[in-house]
């Protein structure tokens, strides 16, 4: 096989140096230039690029302009339906916003309104039964006032009779003699009312 490359380039170099016309490096000689810029060129040059721009020309506005167009219309369209809907949804929720904000005033309303009765209730309960509790202290005052009064009353005539009894024992062991109850219960109250 490295048999076959080599031999294959030592054929390629001896054709190289038959061959008139071929340089070193192994470049053909024209004369004359490029040919496309030769001048007897133009005119097949000129011809085939009126064919293929006419031809593009005719795809274009037959085939890919339509196609495009259509596209752009459809896109266009679409644009504006999303547009429309969304100054519909806009407006949806605008109203929505304040139906919301109406619901949420009057909701705040009618609690302030019942917290007002609630308080008006609990004061008016508070009153009522502040009074009802006064009234009954009052009651009970009275109640407690009378009986320190009736315990006071029978306290001093056990106190009174106590001192009657206890002056008349004094009165008999220092004169030796008995005193009468009577005597001693006037006497007592003449002080007592002096």
């Amino acid at each position: 096989m490295n048999l076959s490359i080599i031999s294959t380039a030592t054929a390629a170099e001896n054709a190289q140096e038959t061959h008139p016309g071929v340089g070193a490096e192994g470049q053909a000689h024209h004369e004359g230039g490029f040919p496309p810029f030769q001048t007897e060129n133009f005119a097949p040059q000129i011809v085939w690029l009126v064919v293929i721009f006419g031809l593009l020309y005719i795809l274009m506005s037959r085939l890919a302009l339509p196609r495009v167009g259509g596209i752009l219309e459809r896109r266009s369209e679409k644009i504006a339906s999303d547009l429309e809907a969304s100054r519909d949804m806009q407006t949806k929720a605008q109203a929505a916003a304040v139906a919301n904000n109406e619901t949420i005033r009057l909701r705040r309303e009618e609690a302030q309104a019942i917290g007002r009765e609630a308080q008006q209730n609990t004061a008016t309960e508070t009153l009522s039964r502040r009074s009802q509790a006064e009234t009954e202290a009052s009651e009970k005052i009275r109640a407690a006032e009378g009986r320190i009064a009736d315990a006071k009353m029978r306290a001093l005539a056990n106190v009174e009779q106590i001192a009657i009894e206890a002056a008349g024992s004094i009165v008999e062991k220092l004169t030796g003699s008995k005193v009468d109850k009577d005597r001693l219960s006037a006497e007592f109250r003449n002080v007592k009312s002096s």
